[in-house]
C-alpha cells in the first residue's frame, strides 16, 4: 500500500511535544542585571540559569529594557524568557565568547567561539517569550570575517576562508576533534542559538536580528520544536534554522527575512560527516512565511549523513531576493542522500531562480568518490506565480534521481524552460505550465 507522507507528517507532530518547565521565576533582576543597554548583565544571567537549574528548573525571566550580556549557557530544565520589550544585546567582543565550545562549522566539528546561547547534553530547555535577541554584528563586527566586501571586509583582512583549509584537511586526516581548535586568533563566526546533544528543546516567539551566522542551530537533538520565531538578519551566510542530525522536529509558524537559506537541513560534510554518520530525519515544516535569500527550504549543501522524512506544508514563500523553492544541494564530493521529500499546498509568489533545484553538477560537479542518492520527492497542490524556471533537476548518468513527482501545480510565469537530465520517474499530473524538461 503506498505511503501517505501526511499522515507520517501528523505522527511527527503529534510526538514532538515542546518540554514543560516548573512554575519557578527567577528575573535576572533579582541577581543583580541593569537593563540598561551599558551595565554587562553576563554574570548576572549566569547565576540565574545556575539558580533556576539547581531548583529543579523554572523560567529565568528577562523584564523589559536592554541587557548587554556575553554567551548565556542553558542548563536542563530551563526556560529563558524574554518579555514583551525585553532586549538581550550581545557583545561584539570575540574574546566575550572564550573559552571554546564544541560546536561545527559548515558541517565540521570543532572547538570555536560560543554561540550566543549555547547548551550541550542538556534535557528540556527553552528560549521564549516576544522579546528581541540582538547580536550586533555588522559591517564592522563579525559580518567582515566571511571575506565579503559587501559586508564589510576590504583586502588585507583576515577571513575565514584562510582557516577552512586547515579545519577541512584535519577532518579529512582524521584527527580528534579536540584538536581542532579555532577561536581565539581564527576567523569562524559563532551561530547565535546552538544546542548540541540536547532533547526536548523548544524555541518559541522571539525575534532574533543582527546575527553572525546562522541563527538556529540545533545539532544531534530530538524533539525539537521551533514556532512563532521573527528572524530578519540579512548578513553572510545568515541561514535561518538549521537543524543537523536531528530527528523528530517540528518548523512552524516561523517568519524569515535571512541572509542565506531561510531553512537549510543538514548532516554533516564530508569526511566528518562519514564519521558521526548520524542523517537528519522526521522533519516538519508548516505554515511557515519564508521571505529571502537563497532557498526557501534547503537540503544541504552539508548533508553527507543523509536526510530522509521531509514534511514542508501550507507556507508562503517568496521575495525580490528570493532565489529558489526547493534547493537540495549535493554531489559526488559531498554525497549522502536525501529521500522521501514532500511539499505540499504552498504560495510561491516571486522566485529569481527555479521553484524545485536539484543538481549535481553544483560546485565540484562529479569530482567524487561519493554519488548522492535523491529519491521519493513531490510537490502537490501548489501555485508558483513567476520563477525563472519551475524544475532545474539534473543527476548523473550514473546516479539518476529517482522519482521526482508534481502533482496539482500550476505555474504562471515561467521565464525559460524547465531542465530535466537523468532523472527517473519523473512525473508530471495535472500540471500547467513548465515542461517535462527533457
Amino acid at each position: 500500500m503506498p505511503r501517505d507522507p501526511w499522515r507520517e507528517a501528523d505522527a511527527v507532530v503529534a510526538r514532538v511535544v515542546p518540554p514543560r518547565f516548573p512554575g519557578r521565576t527567577f528575573p535576572v533582576t533579582s541577581f543583580g542585571a541593569i537593563g540598561d543597554g551599558r551595565t554587562d548583565c553576563t554574570s548576572a544571567l549566569r547565576r540565574a540559569v545556575a539558580a533556576c537549574h539547581s531548583a529543579g528548573g523554572g523560567r529565568v525571566a528577562v523584564p523589559p529594557g536592554v541587557f548587554l550580556t556575553g554567551p548565556v549557557r542553558l542548563r536542563s530544565h530551563v526556560e529563558l524568557h524574554l518579555e514583551e520589550g525585553a532586549t538581550l544585546r550581545f557583545s561584539q567582543d570575540p574574546d566575550r565568547y572564550l573559552p571554546p565550545v564544541l560546536t561545527r562549522f559548515q558541517g565540521v566539528e570543532c572547538y570555536g567561539y560560543s554561540p550566543f546561547v549555547y547548551a550541550r547534553d542538556e534535557r528540556d530547555i527553552a528560549v521564549t517569550g516576544p522579546g528581541t535577541l540582538d547580536g550586533q554584528a555588522d559591517e564592522e563586527h563579525w559580518w567582515p570575517w566571511s571575506g565579503q566586501e559587501e559586508f564589510g571586509w576590504r583586502p588585507g583582512m583576515r577571513h575565514q576562508e584562510e582557516d577552512w583549509p586547515d579545519l577541512w584537511r584535519q577532518a579529512e586526516d582524521g584527527d580528534p576533534v579536540e584538536q581542532r581548535v579555532y577561536a581565539d586568533g581564527r576567523y569562524f563566526r559563532p551561530n547565535f542559538i546552538e544546542f548540541q546533544r540536547c532533547h526536548g528543546v523548544l524555541i518559541e516567539g522571539v525575534t532574533i536580528v543582527r546575527s553572525p551566522m546562522w541563527e538556529i542551530h540545533p545539532v544531534l537533538c530530538g524533539n525539537v520544536t521551533v514556532q512563532d520565531v521573527v528572524i530578519d538578519s540579512p548578513g553572510p551566510n545568515n541561514d535561518g534554522i538549521d537543524p543537523e542530525s536531528c530527528h523528530d522536529v517540528v518548523i512552524r509558524r516561523c517568519d524569515i527575512t535571512a541572509g542565506d537559506d531561510c531553512i537549510a537541513i543538514k548532516s554533516g560534510r564530508e569526511a566528518d560527516g562519514r564519521r558521526v554518520a548520524t542523517p537528519s530525519e522526521n522533519i516538519v515544516i508548516e505554515d511557515c512565511v519564508l521571505r529571502h535569500r537563497y532557498g526557501a527550504v534547503t537540503l544541504g549543501s552539508d548533508m553527507t549523513g543523509g536526510i530522509r522524512n521531509v514534511y514542508v506544508r501550507r507556507c508562503r514563500v517568496g521575495g525580490p531576493g528570493l532565489y529558489f523553492g526547493l534547493y537540495i544541494k549535493t554531489n559526488s564530493v559531498r554525497g549522502g542522500f536525501a529521500e522521501n521529500v514532500h511539499l505540499a499546498d504552498l504560495t510561491v509568489t516571486h522566485l529569481t531562480k527555479e521553484f524545485i533545484t536539484c543538481d549535481f553538477e553544483r560546485g565540484e560537479g562529479d569530482a567524487g568518490a561519493y554519488p548522492p542518492r535523491v529519491r521519493n520527492v513531490s510537490v502537490s497542490r501548489t501555485t508558483v506565480e513567476r520563477a525563472r524556471r519551475g524544475v532545474l533537476a539534473r543527476g548523473y548518468a550514473h546516479a539518476p534521481i529517482r522519482e521526482l513527482r508534481l502533482e496539482e501545480c500550476h505555474f504562471v510565469n515561467l521565464a525559460e524552460d524547465d531542465i530535466v537530465e537523468h532523472v527517473d520517474g519523473y512525473v508530471r499530473e495535472k500540471v500547467t505550465g513548465g515542461s517535462d524538461g527533457r
